[in-house]
């Protein structure tokens, strides 16, 4: 079983501070990643959220464990009722009018590597998020 982190990168045509909002603030992130009911940049805050595939629903259970404002973020993401515990960093880099993400999912092998678990899975969730959800997002004109 690959326990190599999944990394994925992007850049966007948009300024870092609006990427970081969108990242950060619950009324953005639903419009793009999941419907949060609560979420707050600082470390040690809990949010969950229900995410999964057409046939299957899980809970995410979810606790920040790093934030560096406008350029990290860090939490833990696992499933309630589940083995395993994984982190999701997402990086941002200033380039000017552009901004570069660096996506880092660590610890996805815990879960056991099977069906919705998968590192398959979690590549195609990823690259579908950063590359068309958020993308879409942060470069639409306001």
């Amino acid at each position: 079983m690959e326990t190599a982190p999944f990394t994925i990168e992007r850049t966007y045509n948009a300024p870092i501070a609006k990427v970081w909002k969108a990242i950060t603030d619950k009324n953005d992130m639903k419009q793009w990643y999941f419907d949060l009911a609560e979420f707050k940049p600082e470390v040690g805050f809990e949010f969950s959220f229900i995410g999964g595939s057409e046939t299957k629903k899980y809970l995410h259970l979810c606790k920040i464990t790093e934030i560096e404002a406008g350029k990290k973020l860090t939490y833990s993401w696992r499933y309630d009722g589940y083995p395993g515990e994984s982190f999701v960093t997402f990086e941002l880099f200033d380039e000017g009018d552009k901004t570069r993400l660096v996506l880092i999912h660590r610890g996805i092998e815990t879960f056991g590597g099977e069906g919705d678990f998968a590192r398959t899975s979690f590549a195609a969730g990823w690259t579908h998020i950063t590359g068309t959800s958020l993308k879409e997002f942060v470069e639409k004109t306001a």
